[in-house]
């Protein structure tokens, strides 16, 4: 039985502020740490609930966050950007299983840094008029392979998120959000005990798993942040332009709208 793992830092415990995603600093590294070390305690429950391989595609930033020296040698690790599909890389039918270890909110949404794939682009996106964060497009992506999201972590806003999408699938909450940059904490080898024991649990029951899925063909809408970033991806010859800010783009499946979010993420470099 193989497992997916999609690892990010936001919904880590003890992860509450932008620097601490950022690398080139004090707080940045002890996140990182404390990403891995949540990674791991995914990654022992799912080898205890009978997983016979692991993958972790490293889904944050610069996508190369997890220190490989202390992630469980028994998972493989991809690390690195750009790559194909992004956060769900790696993603095949042959899996059993996804795993969203330490994910967060969506953009415009309460909790703690709350934000869709990239904070200075998008204020939302919607896939068939169904606003969603990145559990809910790369989960769509997963279900469209077949795959069900059985394990998701995070703030409590993330779970509520989490079980309109995947209302089978196990949800560990490691932090209360009290505000985007603030929060009452789990100790993180609490934390790390309930991430082991939801990974086994999900395994269990993943006979009860249902894959989430958004039926194509859809129209995929990307509120950006500002005119100037719709003006911006308003290049790319398929978008049409709906109001000063919203993009929208026909989509076969979660697949072509994973391309143009990326594509778009991408694109608002060009105005930082």
């Amino acid at each position: 039985m193989k497992v997916y793992i999609s690892a990010d830092i936001e919904g880590v415990a003890g992860v509450v502020s932008p620097q601490q995603g950022q690398p080139g600093n004090a707080e940045y590294e002890r996140a990182r740490r404390l990403m891995t070390e949540e990674v791991n305690a995914a990654i022992a429950g799912a080898f205890e609930g009978g997983a016979t391989e692991v993958l972790v595609n490293d889904s944050h930033g610069p996508m190369s966050n997890i220190i490989p020296e202390l992630l469980d040698p028994r998972a493989d690790l991809i690390l690195g950007k750009p790559k194909p599909f992004n956060m769900a890389a790696g993603l095949t039918r042959d899996f059993a299983a996804v795993f969203l270890v330490g994910h967060h909110a969506a953009a415009s949404n309460f909790g703690v840094l709350a934000h869709t794939t990239n904070s200075f682009a998008f204020r939302e996106v919607r896939l068939a008029g169904r606003a969603l964060g990145e559990p809910g497009i790369y989960g769509a992506y997963a279900g469209q392979l077949g795959v069900p999201v059985a394990l998701v972590t995070g703030d409590d806003r993330l779970v509520e998120e989490a079980r309109d999408l995947f209302p089978q699938a196990e949800a560990v909450c490691v932090k209360t959000a009290l505000s985007n940059r603030a929060a009452r904490q789990m100790a993180v080898e609490k934390a790390r005990a309930a991430i082991a024991a939801g990974a086994r649990q999900a395994l269990a029951n993943l006979r009860a798993m249902r894959p989430f899925t958004i039926p194509g063909p859809f129209v995929a809408e990307f509120v950006m942040n500002s005119p100037a970033l719709a003006d911006q991806g308003a290049v790319l010859p398929p978008a049409r332009r709906q109001d000063a800010t919203t993009l929208a783009f026909a989509c076969a499946d979660a697949a072509e709208a994973v391309g143009w979010m990326t594509a778009l993420s991408a694109m608002s470099a060009v105005l930082r």
